[in-house]
């Protein structure tokens, strides 16, 4: 994956750093923590402009936010107890996202845009659960954009010692993936577990 997304970024340029993004905000899982320093570091070789870098990520991320809380919105439980059955989601998944965002909210919205897995699919429970529209663009605005310029400024300031610190890099993100994978999986059980529960 990491590959793939340099290739379309050296190759791409902004419009790929866009669409990464906006892909990323939409809920299908092209990592933020990839695209945008990689964007960033070909900006500090000169191949991009650094704040065109940051203004692409931003308005990619932010618009495909609003297309995931849309669908969600519109289409929420019936899109994801109907066709999301198949994968294994159940109504006691949905309950627990329900608990999680009646207790933090807003909070949510905006400290989830700079947790990696979370600011990928944030835009969901909000629009499942009908969050103020305005205040949801807000709160996704700033909270990416901090997040955006960061994740930037991380690969402008990385720069020539790219090279040296590739394969950390490259662990640190296989021991994300595992993590991730591994919080999906619980997730999972947990929900599968409370809705045999409930049936019994």
């Amino acid at each position: 994956m990491g590959q793939l997304i340099t290739n379309w970024v050296s190759g791409g340029g902004l419009a790929a750093v866009f669409v990464l993004m906006l892909v990323n905000g939409c809920g299908i899982p092209a990592p933020s923590e990839v695209t945008m320093p990689l964007a960033g570091y070909f900006a500090s070789q000169g191949h991009l402009n650094v704040v065109a870098v940051v203004v692409a990520g931003i308005l990619g991320n932010f618009c495909g936010a609003l297309i995931a809380y849309a669908l969600a919105r519109r289409f929420g439980e019936r899109l994801l107890l109907g066709p999301g059955r198949r994968l294994g989601i159940s109504h006691s998944h949905l309950e627990l996202s329900e608990r999680a965002f009646a207790r933090y909210g807003y909070p949510l919205v905006f400290f989830g845009r700079f947790l990696p897995v979370v600011t990928t699919y944030v835009s969901f429970p909000a629009g499942l659960h009908r969050m103020n529209v305005p205040v949801f663009a807000v709160l996704s605005l700033f909270g990416t954009a901090i997040w955006c310029s960061a994740l930037t400024a991380a690969g402008y300031a990385v720069g020539a010692n790219y090279e040296k610190l590739s394969g950390p890099i490259g662990k640190v993100a296989i021991a994300l993936a595992a993590l991730i994978v591994v919080s999906l999986v619980v997730w999972y059980l947990r929900g599968r577990r409370r809705g045999a529960t409930h049936t019994v």
